[in-house]
């Protein structure tokens, strides 16, 4: 099995973790204290998870690819029915790049100036592969992000946005949340008996 046992993932010591909490031994978790993950998650091989002091939260049926990372000291949230594919980067923070201060986090705080902001991908929000988002982002609802893509700021609901920087190119078909309304029907039709 490449995934922990439930014994496992109790010794990580997440904040919290719902059902079917498939999470690959071989990708890296730091500070788990501050990560709540709900139900049906899966997060795959090589990804890494570093949860800022404002915390990481990830909802229902979320999918994290290989070789994804989630890193920073702002909140990262990540919604219900949301797909990171392979690649992606997702930074909460980021060092200031004019050259006024000393970046990387072997330098003594005094010396550098890093920006921090929370990242919020929301409900049913997909993000292809190889693509960045950079601090104090939101990703609204049903937002799709093309391949190799750089989000460096906010995204309107049901729209696919492509391009460095990214760019709204195309509107996205809402007939997701008829779907997503159905496997809620079922799931609860399920749970009857």
């Amino acid at each position: 099995m490449s995934f922990y046992s439930e014994k496992e993932l109790q010794e990580i010591g997440l904040k919290s973790y719902g059902k079917n909490v498939l999470i690959s031994r071989k990708s890296s978790i730091y500070n788990a204290k501050m990560i709540t993950i709900k139900s049906n998650v899966r997060i795959d091989d090589y990804c890494i998870l570093s949860a800022g002091e404002n915390g990481f939260e990830i909802g229902n049926y979320v999918h994290i690819a290989s070789y994804a990372s989630l890193i920073g000291n702002g909140k990262i949230t990540i919604k219900d029915f949301c797909g990171v594919s392979g690649r992606v980067s997702i930074y909460s923070s980021n060092d200031d790049y004019s050259g006024a201060f000393l970046t990387n986090p072997t330098v003594p705080q005094e010396f550098t100036n890093v920006f921090q902001g929370d990242v919020v991908l929301n409900k049913h929000v997909l993000i292809g592969a190889g693509s960045i988002i950079l601090p104090n982002v939101i990703l609204e609802e049903g937002v799709a992000i093309g391949a190799h893509s750089l989000v460096n700021r906010n995204c309107k609901s049901f729209h696919i946005y492509a391009g460095n920087p990214a760019k709204k190119i195309l509107p996205r078909s809402k007939n997701l949340l008829q779907l997503e309304n159905k496997l809620l029907q079922s799931i609860q039709e399920q749970t009857k008996y």
